[in-house]
């Protein structure tokens, strides 16, 4: 009797929350679970988009992670678990959207299965590393989307690490669109002009003259990626300087070690200057010489008082010389069967590198990374600290050297052969040891590509700025915009990331009232920030790519547009019927849920 009162006032609490929060305010509400810079970006492009937000945070923070708390204009809650009693206090009972943005696969689901019992009809995002799992997870939920930022983000730095501006391709209406340089493609094949990338310190996207971009949107005609062309050419360049001379070289370097080797040279000139002091002294030919040295040497010879004493000197020496040289040699078997059993054992290279890459932070972002520069046959050498990081066992299972240590120190960046590798990626989640490694690596190879991740946005474009670094990105802004349209259920069609900034592709219909109604094709063109790229007209299964710029806009069109984010919400805005009057507030209800934090 009394779960049946305990179930009849719940359902009581939960109908008033739902009939308060949308008397009380019609805007969209949208909760987001965690407190990282992925949280932080997704929560201001929230923000941008005048919806409510509620955020449920842990009670504890990293010292070195973002404060939530900071950002003005969200509600928080502070919650130690993620359950039904938590995201009723959130307010999720009516909520349009729930975004699970921790790190914890299993936990993510946990807490979807949870916010499905509160509140059924409800649009989920889902952070997963594991796609596949979540992919096989996603039946269970009425509305859910799976997203994973590290896949976003990892072809980019793949691009970055094989020169290439980015690796961007996608396949829409039939048609696979790829970005790549204007002078690499035909202007036949040139959709839009995405970028002018000539001064490096101020990109300018979607520029109003379309002939100044470098940086264009065109159309696949068959020719492989950018990322797959460049790495063919680093492995052709491998393969020119891979000499049989230079590789035997590296055998015997690698063999034993310096000191070793340093002894063993030293013995050997000794016998070669006492051979030599032999021919002259004994008046014998060179063959006679060189017998009576190695006899000598390995064998020992007997006593020969009527010698000269030159010669009887020189015999002696060579005595001594056989005595170092056999310790010497055996020495040097041991040590390079032993070397050769711990660089199996421990993942570290057994012989110099030439032309790789390395990837210091085997996360969920340098797991990607490394796979993927495996896949396109980039030679590869991981550095992480932890041997049980989530990318040690596949580097084990691809066969990739993993030294284990400290990526910011510099004898095991030169044990990774920092002097004569492609490129350096640094995506470890310490910013303080992703710059030291960096600078590390500059200071062992002055014009070393590194590909460095940060996340605090300002300090990245500082760091490019002041050292000189090739590229620097917060995997957290790039993914951001797709979370965002993901969980504002729009339809973006892909996202293109340039330098530090994002290009969205999307589709946006064109609703009965709204001001874009009537007006020419190429007014909407030339808004700032928004370039139209193909146009679906009404009772029209056809998208045409080459709409004529006078061609007026009808209700129910579809405009196919490459935009900046904040040009997209007001697209969005210009192509929506207008708001109606918004109905009086209620008065506000009372809520036995406590909250924490700002509201």
């Amino acid at each position: 009797m009394a779960d049946q009162w305990r179930n009849r006032a719940r359902r009581a609490v939960e109908t008033r929350l739902r009939d308060g929060l949308r008397a009380n305010e019609n805007r969209p509400h949208y909760v987001v679970c965690g407190q990282n810079d992925l949280v932080v970006h997704l929560v201001n492009a929230l923000l941008a988009e005048s919806v409510r937000v509620t955020v449920i945070v842990p009670p504890h923070r990293r010292p070195e992670g973002p404060d939530i708390r900071a950002i003005r204009g969200i509600r928080v809650v502070v919650a130690e678990r993620l359950d039904e009693e938590s995201f009723r206090s959130a307010g999720l009972v009516g909520a349009d959207g729930l975004a699970l943005m921790h790190q914890d696969d299993v936990g993510n689901i946990h807490a979807a299965l949870c916010a499905q019992a509160v509140e059924p009809r409800l649009r989920l995002v889902l952070r997963m590393f594991n796609t596949g799992l979540g992919n096989s997870v996603r039946p269970l939920f009425a509305d859910c989307a799976v997203l994973s930022d590290a896949s976003m983000a990892a072809p980019t730095f793949v691009a970055a690490a094989l020169g290439e501006p980015t690796p961007t391709h996608f396949r829409f209406r039939g048609r696979t669109l790829v970005v790549a340089r204007r002078k690499d493609v035909r202007p036949e094949h040139v959709v839009c002009g995405l970028a002018d990338t000539d001064d490096a310190r101020q990109v300018r996207l979607l520029p109003s003259d379309q002939t100044t971009a470098d940086l264009v949107l065109a159309e696949a005609t068959g020719q492989p990626p950018g990322t797959e062309v460049a790495a063919r050419r680093i492995i052709r360049a491998r393969r020119r300087k891979q000499r049989p001379s230079a590789a035997i070289w590296r055998a015997v370097r690698s063999f034993a070690t310096r000191k070793i080797g340093i002894a063993t040279l030293a013995v050997l000139a000794v016998i070669v200057i006492s051979g030599s002091l032999l021919v002259r002294a004994g008046g014998v030919s060179v063959w006679q010489a060189l017998y009576v040295a190695l006899v000598t040497t390995i064998s020992g010879a007997d006593p020969d008082p009527d010698k000269t004493p030159s010669a009887q000197l020189m015999q002696v020496v060579l005595n001594l010389a056989g005595l170092a040289l056999i310790p010497l040699i055996t020495a040097a078997v041991v040590d390079g069967m032993v070397n050769a059993r711990l660089a199996l054992d421990d993942g570290r290279l057994r012989s110099p590198r030439n032309g790789h890459v390395v990837v210091i932070g085997l996360g969920n972002v340098g797991t990607r990374v490394m796979a993927q520069l495996h896949d396109l046959g980039i030679e590869v050498v991981a550095i992480d600290k932890d041997p049980q990081a989530r990318g040690a066992s596949l580097a084990r299972r691809l066969n990739v050297p993993l030294i284990v240590g400290d990526g910011a120190r510099e004898e095991n960046l030169e044990a990774a052969s920092v002097a004569t590798c492609q490129a350096l990626v640094v995506v470890s989640t310490d910013d303080v040891t992703n710059l030291q490694a960096a600078l590390n690596g500059r200071a062992i190879k002055n014009d070393l590509r590194v590909v460095l991740r940060l996340y605090d946005g300002d300090f990245a474009d500082r760091i490019q700025n002041s050292f000189n670094m090739n590229i620097s990105r917060s995997v957290s802004y790039l993914a951001a915009p797709s979370f965002a349209a993901a969980l504002l259920n729009r339809q973006v069609i892909a996202t293109i990331p340039i330098d530090r900034h994002a290009l969205l592709v999307g589709e946006v219909p064109v609703a009965a009232g709204s001001s874009l109604v009537g007006r020419a094709l190429a007014e909407v063109d030339q808004t700032a920030g928004v370039r139209v790229i193909g146009l679906t007209p009404v009772g029209q299964p056809v998208l045409n790519w080459s709409p004529a710029p006078a061609q007026r806009l009808a209700v129910g069109d579809q405009l196919v547009v490459v935009v900046r984010r904040a040009a997209l919400s007001a697209l969005l805005k210009q192509a929506s019927p207008p708001l109606a009057d918004p109905e009086p507030p209620a008065l506000p209800t009372q809520s036995r849920f406590p909250t924490a934090g700002p509201g």
